[in-house]
């Protein structure tokens, strides 16, 4: 007869259905996702929910969001930025303390800035910048 020794815990669902989990729970991610990470990402969903028509326009975003109309347009101008800026963005990693190195005000001149080519330079200067002072 051969005896097996697992470690086992019980996880819960969202509706409090209980599920046996065999093993070792994986460690939790260290830190935070950037806000700004997690903004690009709304202004994602906010551009396909429009597109969709799930929402006739920004002031309706507005509304459901609990926010105003100049927030919403604020997060959406992010979309305005060069596609390998947005990824760079939703790729930046996990902050595990103080404060966040680049914020949604800190990319609003580079996203007002039309030529994606200048874009790319600001970007690159504000990551420097960015690392120098972390």
């Amino acid at each position: 007869m051969t005896t097996v020794t697992l470690p086992v815990r019980f996880e819960t669902s969202a509706r409090g259905r209980r599920r046996l989990q065999v093993g070792h729970a994986p460690p939790p991610p260290l830190g935070r996702v950037p806000r700004v990470a997690r903004l690009m990402a709304l202004a994602i969903k906010f551009e396909a929910m429009l597109a969709d028509g799930v929402v006739a326009n920004q002031a309706e975003l507005a509304a459901v969001g609990h926010v105003t109309r100049a927030r919403v347009t604020q997060i959406m101008n992010l979309l305005h930025l060069a596609p390998e800026i947005q990824e760079a963005i939703l790729f930046l990693p996990r902050v595990v303390e103080g404060r966040d190195p680049i914020t949604e005000h800190d990319l609003r001149p580079i996203a007002a800035e039309i030529d994606w080519g200048r874009q790319r330079a600001a970007w690159e200067r504000l990551n420097t910048r960015t690392k120098s002072e972390g």
